[in-house]
């Protein structure tokens, strides 16, 4: 018999059988496993065919393909898939066909999952080892040994061994899927965005005609635990007209009860004609998907999907922090409106468009808002700041931008005729109810142009504030507009305040002295100790000009330091030329005398000068006498007990009351020389320094007169009893030098 042929009683394959065979046709369903038989005998192909075609392996039946050459077995591979195993005759057109064809499945069509079992009838053919491994073949058979039973154990390790690669390939194509889709979710920012998304991505990793829709907890009664809204935030097109609908509106009661039962779980619900995909996360925004399709999975895909659910909830916790991170960073947690980053931002935006033309920028500044806070608590503050903030949006919300920039300053932007001063000053004629008490605020209000704005937004911004700076110094509850000369005025003050810092560290700023004298006998008692400033170009700045900046910058209380203790040494030189009864007169700044290291800075003076204290003066304003009263009686009370005398400077101009002035421990009183220059020879009389003069007789003080520039001044302040003076009529204020030479013509008592 010309046939395949053994001994064996499980040889069931006879010549004579198989004319009554059909050979099978070309198969293709998932149902079965797909066999290919490639071979140029025709028997074994019927042989093969009927020794395997009524089993069934792992509860499926086999299908089978035919090819009669190397080369019709090319061509039908090219054209189909889900091949299980290839059983393939080693020599067919040429003695090594078959392992090239194994070359050509396994790297020119890189099939990779599908067996291989190699037979011959000739063994002398046989492949070599090296073959074998190189080109991954599964088995290797002759056809003599070939019995019905070794051909179905050989194709049934062939195909559980195809399904094990299967699975591990299908595993790893949808962890790859899966890692891809999760990067592309990572990359969307927003939840709206993200929902979207990961509807687009599980819809796509199915890989049907499902449609679906993501919807999100709106409100959620804590006491009660229930779920009072969910709003479809991202939906498929099967569902796109109930976008941003309560499910409540959209969908049946069906998929209503669905979506809550997955969410009250807190798990994903797999049911027969639909799925239910629920992802949770820190911030308490949890997003649920309904597809409306089943999901018959089996254990593997549901894993599968699982790791893709655990991805999307690390993305959603990514999403919401990325949220969070940008409301922290662009709106005031207190009252929602947007911070000064966002205002920055939108005011380039307009700056850089024509809504520029006509538009103005203005700062609203709550009156003595600290005071209010400090009186009535942070947290009734927060409620007030709040309460103003609902009253602008209310007035001016729906086509102005607003934002808080300030612990109590609001911007508002809009067109020149929303954002007016009086509209502004408007919202705060009615009282704000908070809390149950009704508080009346008042505001300053600083505006801009942005027409006249030639930078970008922090130029508008800083502009805006260089205003509202000058409506509170001048037009509390008032406005300002910007102006241009505003600008070149903070300009040249900042241009004047590097200067003097760099004046101050190089050394540029020295002490002149100007003499103090008894009226009455022309004699030198002492001097006032006065700071004066000459650039490196020659050019002296007036005191008048850089004290007050000196004062704006805080470099007030470094130059007061050196002042002090340039006097106290100078003192000492004075005393060690024989003049030992000479007083220094040295003035004290209000940022100097409330500094809290103030009284060290004056110990450490007098320690290192051993400067005799009772031959220092401090001479301190009638203003800051008026500014801190409890302050002042406790500081002065220290200096007295030093030894230290203390004369109140520009007496008469701080409107000061007679209480505060009795309880203060000075010694000394200074007539201001704007009430000296009433002495006049054709108009007034002196009649203010006559009073001072008075009051101080009355207060056991001494008096002193500055600014005495005539014989006139200094005969009539005689009169009313003031016997010391200082002013051009004696002398100006002179260097160390000049003041030594102009000692030597005076006698000291």
């Amino acid at each position: 018999m010309n046939a395949l042929t053994h001994s064996s009683e499980d040889d069931l394959i006879f010549l004579d059988e198989l004319e009554a065979y059909e050979t099978s046709p070309i198969v293709k369903t998932s149902s079965t496993w797909r066999i290919m038989i490639i071979d140029d005998d025709p028997d074994v192909h019927s042989a093969t065919t009927f020794a395997l075609g009524s089993l069934e392996i792992q509860s499926r039946a086999l299908s089978f393909l035919h090819a009669y050459s190397a080369a019709e077995a090319r061509d039908i591979l090219e054209n189909e898939s889900d091949i299980a195993i290839i059983l393939l005759d080693v020599v067919m057109e040429q003695e090594d066909a078959g392992l090239q064809l194994v070359s050509y499945v396994r790297k020119t069509l890189g099939m990779a999952d599908v067996r291989i079992i190699l037979r011959t009838g000739q063994p002398g053919y046989a492949p070599e080892i090296d073959a074998i491994r190189d080109y991954d073949i599964n088995d290797y058979k002759t056809k003599s040994e070939l019995t019905r039973t070794k051909l179905y154990t050989a194709v049934t390790s062939a195909i559980r061994s195809y399904e094990q690669i299967c699975a591990i390939s299908t595993s790893r194509r949808a962890l790859e899927l899966i890692i891809k889709a999760s990067t592309e979710l990572l990359a969307l920012q927003g939840l709206q965005n993200f929902a979207t998304g990961v509807l687009q991505q599980i819809i796509s990793l199915l890989a049907n005609q499902t449609e679906g829709f993501v919807c999100t907890k709106q409100v959620l009664d804590e006491t009660t635990n229930e779920i009072n809204e969910l709003t479809i935030i991202a939906a498929s097109n099967g569902f796109s007209d109930y976008l941003n609908q309560s499910i409540n509106e959209a969908t049946n009661a069906t998929i209503q009860a669905s979506l809550h039962q997955a969410i009250q779980a807190r798990h994903h619900l797999y049911q027969s004609e639909s799925t239910v995909l629920y992802f949770g996360n820190i911030k308490n925004q949890d997003l649920t998907v309904y597809l409306n399709t089943g999901l018959h999975l089996n254990e593997l895909d549901k894993r599968l999907l699982e790791v893709f659910c655990s991805n999307i909830s690390v993305g959603l916790d990514n999403v919401m922090l990325t949220s969070s991170l940008h409301n922290y960073a662009f709106y005031d947690p207190l009252t929602g409106l947007s911070n000064r980053l966002k205002l920055l931002q939108t005011l380039n935006e307009t700056l850089d468009s024509p809504l520029k033309q006509g538009t103005v920028l203005s700062l609203i500044d709550i009156d003595h808002f600290a005071e209010t806070n400090d009186a009535l608590g942070h947290q009734f503050g927060d409620l007030l700041l709040c309460a103003v903030a609902q009253r602008l949006v209310n007035i001016f919300g729906n086509d102005c931008q607003l934002a808080r920039v300030g612990s109590d300053t609001f911007a508002l932007m809009g067109k020149e005729t929303r954002v007016s001063p009086d509209a502004i000053l408007a919202l705060f004629s009615l009282p704000f109810d908070v809390d149950n008490q009704v508080v009346q605020l008042s505001a300053t209000i600083g505006l801009v142009k942005l027409m006249d704005c030639d930078g970008d937004g922090s130029e508008a911004f800083k502009n805006t504030n260089i205003a509202l700076k000058r409506a509170k110094t001048h037009h509390r509850s008032g406005y300002a507009y910007f102006t241009r000369d505003m600008g070149v005025e903070i300009r040249e003050r900042v241009r004047m305040m590097h200067k003097l810092r760099s004046a101050f560290e190089n050394e540029h700023l020295f002490l002149v002295f100007q003499p103090q004298v008894d009226m009455r006998t022309g004699q030198a008692l002492g001097a006032e100790a006065l700071i004066r400033w000459k650039t490196e170009e020659g050019e002296f700045i007036p005191p008048d000009q850089f004290i007050p900046i000196a004062e704006y910058s805080g470099l007030i209380v470094n130059i007061g330091e050196w002042v002090l203790r340039s006097a106290c040494f100078e003192l000492v030189h004075l005393r060690s030329c024989g003049y030992t009864n000479f007083q220094m007169a040295v003035n004290v700044s209000q940022a100097q005398f409330s500094h809290p290291l103030f009284m060290q800075t004056l110990h450490r003076a007098l320690h290192d000068s051993k400067a005799p204290p009772d031959c220092i003066e401090l001479e301190i304003t009638e203003s800051m006498a008026m500014e801190d009263p409890d302050l002042l009686i406790k500081t002065l009370h220290q200096i007295k007990q030093l030894g230290i005398r203390v004369s109140i400077d520009d007496f008469g101009t701080g409107f000061s009351s007679l209480s505060h002035l009795q309880k203060l421990d000075v010694d000394k009183l200074k007539i201001d020389r704007a009430f000296v220059n009433e002495i006049k020879d054709s108009s007034g009389d002196g009649s203010i320094a006559k009073m001072v003069v008075q009051l101080g007789q009355s207060l056991n003080m001494e008096i002193i007169a500055e600014g005495v520039e005539t014989t006139m001044q200094a005969e009539t302040l005689l009169s009313f009893g003031c016997h010391l003076a200082q002013g051009y009529l004696y002398s100006r204020p002179m260097a160390k030098e000049d003041l030594y030479a102009w000692l030597k013509t005076k006698s000291l008592p």
